[in-house]
């Protein structure tokens, strides 16, 4: 199969492949790679130059299912696809879950000449599909825990009476005042759980102003440094100073950014980095019946601390769920909440023993 790059139609052609979101690899009829677009470098981790006239047996090594896809449109001579459950391996990176789709070339005599492969990067829709999954989880569990948070707060309230009446009956001078104030410090501590759960499950409605994310992040930054004084931590901030301010609640965004530059600085036991990033999002929009697609702007938070396992990902949004020995466990179920209130999208990648990274995508509203 020979490529050629002449002519007005033949430039069209690879422009649009070059800027096309999607891997198109074209096979010819010996069953080497004669074309490799920009996103198929990005999806495999190689170049151009690494990718072109190698046979792809060697290109998909070890891929036995994906080999098989290609030999069976090679043979068959007809477009076979395959959607969920694929991933592709890479050198240097991790798998990459993708769809992938075989259809036959054909010559100009109607003689089968190759085949060529698009495949899709599914990284980005599993991430959204997962936020969804976790808003619908915390929207069920903050349901419940409304009810059963009207439920105890009442009773909470009478033994909170009782017990400063009771206080109230004792000498300044008896021990047993060591008890109730026990009693009224800890209802204290239970009742600021309920607020937490009550504020979770019907948040009060956002106010919407112009809010300066930059502003927000170095205050949070500032007021941390003095909080972690006793170690040796780094705060780095890497802002970029061309995204301006966002439609958004201030409180609301300060309490997110707090809650996940604080959680990162407490994952770091004696020395670390704690870095806040901003950006936006160079292929993501977001998209709403009637409005032009907004842009995504990206907040990373990222540590160098303890990391969280795997098996422990899919638990940290679940309310009253902590690995730390203080805290209520309703800090990241909030986050989740805010972010959700503003139409955005929250995402962790950790590796044990490494770091962290929390990543909150807003939508650029105007």
């Amino acid at each position: 199969m020979k490529i050629d790059r002449e002519g007005a139609d033949a430039q069209l052609y690879f422009r649009v492949l070059e800027n096309i979101d999607r891997a198109v690899i074209a096979i010819d009829g010996k069953g080497r790679i004669c074309l490799f677009n920009p996103a198929a470098q990005d999806c495999t981790g190689l170049s151009e130059r690494q990718g072109l006239g190698r046979p792809y047996q060697d290109l998909f090594a070890g891929q036995a299912g994906l080999i098989n896809l290609i030999e069976a449109a090679i043979r068959d001579g007809r477009s076979i696809s395959d959607h969920q459950n694929v991933f592709l391996h890479r050198p240097s990176a991790p798998p990459l879950p993708v769809s992938l789709s075989v259809s036959p070339i054909f010559n100009e005599t109607g003689e089968q000449d190759g085949v060529v492969l698009i495949i899709r990067d599914l990284s980005r829709v599993l991430e959204l599909e997962e936020a969804v999954r976790r808003a619908d989880r915390l929207s069920m569990l903050g349901t419940l825990a409304a009810g059963l948070a009207h439920e105890v707060k009442n009773p909470l309230g009478g033994i909170k009476g009782a017990t400063q009446l009771l206080a109230m009956e004792l000498p300044e001078t008896s021990h047993l005042r060591e008890y109730t104030d026990v009693m009224i410090r800890e209802v204290e501590r239970v009742n600021g759980i309920i607020e937490e759960l009550m504020d979770l499950a019907r948040p009060r409605p956002p106010e919407w102003t112009e809010v300066n994310l930059a502003k927000i992040l170095g205050d949070i930054v500032l007021f941390q440094k003095e909080a972690h004084r006793g170690k040796s931590l780094e705060f780095i901030l890497s802002l970029d100073p061309s995204i301006p301010p966002i439609r958004g609640d201030e409180n609301l965004l300060t309490r997110l950014f707090l809650n996940l530059i604080k959680n990162a600085a407490e994952a770091i036991d004696r020395s670390g980095r704690v870095e806040i990033v901003t950006k936006v999002a160079p292929d993501l929009h977001l998209y709403r019946a009637g409005n032009r697609p907004a842009p995504l702007i990206v907040v990373e938070v990222r540590d160098t601390g303890r990391g969280i396992k795997a098996e422990d990902i899919e638990q940290i949004f679940t309310p009253f769920y902590t690995s730390k020995t203080q805290g209520s466990g309703l800090g990241l179920a909030t986050c989740q909440k805010i972010v959700n209130e503003h139409g955005g999208f929250l995402k962790v990648t950790s590796t044990p023993g490494e770091g962290t990274t929390f990543s909150v995508s807003l939508p650029f509203l105007r």
